[in-house]
């Protein structure tokens, strides 16, 4: 199509380039802000994609506020807690270990960013680090950083994400069970009661 975008050179001609201190905003370890942000984030977002042409995956990550163990400035761990087993992240990992992560502090519009590289272990020296409701995590997602930066609150502000007067509520959009049966064609019920069950006694 004529009007795609196909290069660096017409990217930079269509948006032009950061100005000031943003071109080069990214920094190689953790500052105090940083690790402060981390204490405070109940939820990120982790993003991989497999090796050479394989698809990319974006997975969530959630937990209690400083649910992420910093080990040093270069340094930090997500347990990992009960899924569904999938493992998408995991499988990418091991194929090719570049990853991003996105940070969110409810009720700041600032998101934290990073980037390097991930390995998946199971030390237990480290796990016992990450006990929560007296659960031993199964492994942890330990990422070495590239770099790492504050991005602006544009798109949480545009979106007025964290206004509870947006906030759906119940019945207003479909189950899971529901969303599975029409898919699947699997008992909506079932799988419902699965889930409550699984939330309630299964997050750990």
């Amino acid at each position: 199509m004529p009007d795609d975008i196909r290069t660096v050179e017409e990217l930079v001609d269509h948006y032009g380039k950061p100005k000031g201190h943003l071109a080069e905003k990214e920094k190689p370890k953790l500052s105090d802000h940083c690790r402060r942000f981390l204490e405070l984030s109940p939820f990120c977002v982790l993003s991989t994609s497999a090796a050479g042409d394989g698809p990319a995956d974006c997975s969530p990550r959630g937990d209690a506020p400083g649910f992420v163990h910093v080990i040093d400035d270069t340094t930090i761990a997500i347990p990992d807690r009960p899924g569904n087993r999938r493992t998408d992240t995991f499988h990418n990992i091991v194929e090719n270990p570049e990853i991003a992560a996105m940070f969110m502090v409810p009720g700041l519009n600032e998101v934290m960013r990073l980037n390097g590289r991930a390995r998946l272990t199971t030390e237990p020296a480290l796990l016992e680090k990450m006990v929560a409701n007296g659960k031993t995590p199964l492994a942890a997602l330990v990422i070495d950083i590239r770099y790492v930066y504050f991005h602006c609150g544009k798109a949480i502000i545009r979106a007025d994400l964290w206004n509870p007067d947006n906030h759906l509520q119940k019945g207003d959009f479909p189950t899971l069970g529901q969303i599975n049966q029409d898919w699947y064609g699997v008992d909506k019920d079932e799988i419902d009661a699965r889930l409550a069950d699984d939330y309630a006694n299964n997050l750990y």
